[in-house]
């Protein structure tokens, strides 16, 4: 059993309104007026890259987890990890993880980016398909899925309660060896039986719709993917489980974390999030405060900072 089950064991569509024009001849046609525009939402952030409309959705994650090492800064002492986080202006002794996957306009495609954790965490997570109702998005219309990797926050919500697929009209991409290794995980077997006819396989680095290219990120799970999104010059870099939390993940890259399954993924993250704030990559952080969205920066001592866009937190 993955160490993300054993933590997670621990613990509409909106109508459109139909205006008849006001026109008393005989032979006066009636247009519809536009649909009116999905309520907001706090689970709902919609922002643009190029021309693309992406959504970030929350579908939930853990909170008051406790700091003592088992997590994060893995063979560190609870207050390593503490100072980190208190020179951050956040609590040391427990931290949040969020979970939002990422929907995206791709064409006529309705792209889905990771599907949450499903029932696998209790109360604290599964608010996907609330969240993406509340965008204006009724699941049935999802035409992909695109799984980062197999842990079970990210694939739980392919199936709801009942086992019965959650996306029932979305065809379901990963890479070829993240679906080998998910189908060999024996607490994930019903789910792995549901969506069976539904996969589709791909070789690390393809592209996977028109708009997303398969990023290839070694050492969390084996076939760990990140995907990105390409509008004309503009860029979004979906990062996975690169790195966890906003503050320790960027400032302690080189810290271990237990959702690791190999210690390539350590040197993964190092080089990814250098390689952002030299770049000034945009990214998207599936686990790092709600929307997510940011760039990693460099202090003048040389420690990496997220940077937020939208309405997240950040180091200071």
């Amino acid at each position: 059993m993955t160490t993300h089950f054993k933590l997670a064991a621990a613990g509409l569509l909106l109508t459109g309104l139909i205006a008849a024009a006001g026109c008393n001849q005989p032979n006066a046609t009636t247009e519809p007026a536009a649909a009116e525009a999905p309520a907001a939402s706090p689970d709902v952030y919609r922002f643009k890259v190029g021309t693309i409309e992406t959504i970030a959705l929350r579908d939930g994650g853990m909170s008051g987890v406790p700091n003592d090492n088992t997590i994060l800064g893995v063979g560190r002492t609870p207050a390593e990890v503490s100072a980190v986080l208190t020179a951050n202006s956040l609590p040391g002794d427990t931290f949040d993880l969020s979970i939002q996957p990422l929907l995206v306009r791709d064409g006529q495609r309705l792209v889905l980016i990771d599907a949450g954790a499903g029932t696998n965490m209790g109360e604290g997570a599964g608010k996907l398909p609330a969240s993406l109702r509340a965008a204006g998005v009724e699941p049935s219309t999802i035409t992909d899925v695109l799984i980062s990797h197999g842990h079970g926050d990210h694939v739980g919500g392919l199936v709801d309660a009942a086992g019965a697929l959650t996306y029932p009209n979305a065809t379901v991409r990963m890479s070829a060896p993240e679906w080998t290794a998910l189908q060999a995980q024996a607490p994930l077997a019903a789910l792995v039986a549901a969506i069976a006819p539904k996969v589709e396989t791909f070789e690390p680095g393809a592209q996977v719709t028109p708009a997303v290219l398969a990023v290839p990120i070694r050492g969390h799970t084996p076939g760990h993917t990140g995907y990105e999104v390409r509008s004309g010059d503009d860029r979004l870099l979906y990062i996975a489980d690169s790195a966890h939390h906003h503050v320790v993940s960027v400032q302690k890259p080189d810290w271990a974390n237990s959702f690791d399954g190999n210690p390539q993924a350590m040197q993964s993250r190092i080089a990814l999030l250098g390689r952002a704030a030299d770049e000034n990559l945009r990214l998207y952080a599936v686990h790092f405060p709600f929307p997510g969205i940011g760039r990693v920066t460099r202090r003048e001592d040389g420690t990496l900072v997220w940077a937020p866009e939208g309405s997240g937190a950040t180091g200071s």
